[in-house]
Formats: C-alpha cells, sequence, structure tokens
C-alpha cells in the first residue's frame, strides 16, 4: 500500500476512534482518487478549450484535437498524484460510509 491510503485514515475525516481504525481498503480508495483524477480534468477542459494554438508553429490540426482530450486527462492524473485538491479523502469516507450503512440494513 502507499503512503497516500495510510495517511487517509490519519486525516480526521473518518468517524472511526484510535481504536477502531482499519487498513484502508485499496479499491475504495483508488475510485476515490479516480473520482478526483476525473474532476480535475473537467476543471482543466474548459481551460485548453479556450487556448487558441492554430497560429502556432506545430499549432492546429485534426493531429492536437485528437490528442488534446489525452493531454488533460494524464495531466489531471498527475495534479492528483501530487496533491490534487483534497477531494480524495472526503470521498474515501464517504464511500466508507455509504457501505457502512448499506451492510446494516
Amino acid at each position: 500500500m502507499s503512503n497516500e491510503i495510510t495517511n487517509v485514515t490519519s486525516s480526521g475525516y473518518g468517524t472511526q476512534s484510535s481504536s477502531q481504525k482499519q487498513a484502508p481498503d485499496p479499491k475504495i480508495w483508488k475510485t476515490a482518487t479516480d473520482f478526483e483524477a476525473m474532476t480535475i480534468g473537467e476543471m482543466l477542459q474548459p481551460m485548453f478549450d479556450t487556448v487558441d494554438t492554430s497560429k502556432g508553429f506545430f499549432g492546429g490540426g485534426v493531429g492536437e484535437s485528437s490528442f488534446r482530450p489525452m493531454l488533460t486527462t494524464e495531466m489531471s492524473k498527475q495534479i492528483e498524484k501530487n496533491g490534487g485538491l483534497g477531494l480524495a479523502p472526503v470521498v474515501y469516507h464517504q464511500m466508507l460510509e455509504m457501505q457502512e450503512k448499506g451492510s446494516k440494513k
């Protein structure tokens, strides 16, 4: 497990006491970080849509329009890996709460 997952339990977002802390679920953590990366990508996309590179030396064309979404996706993943916006821990703990409520029914 990575340090990021370990830090989630000590981030203070959870409602568990220190005696109840468990190892974080890697599947739920991955889903939370993927959600944060997607959110960042959705925020970056309009920014790139406003940039006109058609008059630049390498700008414009079908190639650029094809690869720009991939660039945005990869940039958003890197931003998330380097700290992101802080959404992943909150989403992670919300998903855990939802899972616990579902198992109590």
